[in-house]
C-alpha cells in the first residue's frame, strides 16, 4: 500500500486517478481547492489547498501526482524532497520548469506528456444538441487524441511501481482522427446525423478570443492545431506497454459522455 497525494483531484485525470489507486487499496490523499464539492468516493482524505503554498503538502505522503500549472516550481520541489514517486502532468511544448527543479531536487519524476484530451470534444456539445452541426477548423490536420482515464492509468503505475522514474512517456489514443472524422464517429455512436462546418482559420481565433482566451493562448492553441508535435498526430503504443491494456478509442469515450449531447 503506498499513501499517494493527488493534485487536481477533481480534474478530467484527478479524479479517474483518485478512484482507480483507491480500487488498488492504496490510501489516497486528494487535494482541491473547495473540498465541499469534490464529491469524491470514501474512504478519499480531502485536503483543501493548491501548489501555490506547498509547505506542508508531502509530509505524510509517499508519492504525489503533479501539475505544472500553479506554484512557485523552486518551492514545491524542495516541499516534495521526501517523496519516492512523482508523476508530472506536463502541459508544454518547450522544457518545464516544475520538471526541472524536480529533478535538481534529486527526485526522479515522470513527465507524462498527453496530447489533445478526448474531453475537448465537449466544445462541440452545445452546438451538437442544439443544431446537429460541429464548426470547427482545420478539417485535414488529424489528432491522436488520448481518453483521459488512460492518462489516469499511467499515471497510477508512475506512481506504485518501480521503473518509470526519469521517463517522459507521450500518451496517445489508439487512432488519429480528422475533425470530420471525429463528427463521422460522433453520429455513428449517437444515432443521429451530425454535419462538419470548417470554419477559416480567422474564424477559429476570433472563436478562441470570444471565449476569453488572451494573445498567449491564442497563438499556442494556433501553434498545436497547424503544426502540432509529430506526437499529437502519430499513433504512439506506450498506454499499452505501461498498462498493459490497448488505448480507449474515441467511440468508447461518446458512448461515456452521450449525455452532454444529446438534444
Amino acid at each position: 500500500m503506498t499513501r499517494i497525494l493527488v493534485t487536481g483531484a477533481t480534474g478530467n485525470i484527478g479524479r479517474p486517478l483518485v478512484n482507480r489507486l483507491l480500487a488498488e487499496g492504496h490510501e489516497v490523499v486528494a487535494l482541491t481547492r473547495d473540498p465541499a464539492r469534490a464529491a469524491l468516493p470514501e474512504g478519499v482524505e480531502v485536503v483543501q489547498g493548491d501548489l501555490s503554498n506547498p509547505s506542508g503538502l508531502f509530509d505524510d505522503v509517499t508519492a504525489a501526482h503533479l501539475l505544472t500549472f500553479a506554484g512557485d516550481p523552486a518551492a514545491i520541489a524542495e516541499a516534495a524532497r521526501g517523496l519516492t514517486r512523482v508523476t508530472l502532468l506536463l502541459g508544454s511544448l518547450t522544457v518545464d520548469p516544475l520538471h526541472q527543479a524536480l529533478r535538481a531536487a534529486g527526485l526522479r519524476p515522470t513527465g507524462l506528456a498527453p496530447v489533445e484530451f478526448m474531453s475537448n470534444v465537449l466544445e462541440w456539445a452545445g452546438s451538437i444538441r442544439t443544431e446537429g452541426i460541429v464548426r470547427d477548423g482545420f478539417a485535414t490536420m488529424p489528432s491522436s487524441m488520448i481518453h483521459e482515464s488512460d492518462i489516469a492509468a499511467v499515471a497510477a503505475r508512475a506512481l506504485t511501481e518501480d521503473g518509470h522514474g526519469d521517463k517522459e512517456y507521450w500518451l496517445t489514443g489508439p487512432e488519429a482522427l480528422t475533425a470530420p472524422e471525429k463528427v463521422a464517429v460522433l453520429s455513428k455512436v449517437l444515432n443521429r446525423e451530425i454535419r462538419f462546418e470548417e470554419l477559416t482559420t480567422d474564424q477559429m481565433v476570433e472563436t478562441w478570443r470570444s471565449w476569453g482566451f488572451g494573445e498567449e493562448d491564442v497563438a499556442f492553441m494556433l501553434q498545436v492545431r497547424t503544426d502540432p508535435p509529430i506526437q499529437g498526430r502519430t499513433v504512439l503504443p506506450t498506454v499499452e506497454q505501461v498498462t498493459g491494456r490497448p488505448a480507449r478509442t474515441f467511440a468508447d469515450w461518446v458512448h461515456e459522455h452521450a449525455a452532454a449531447f444529446a438534444p
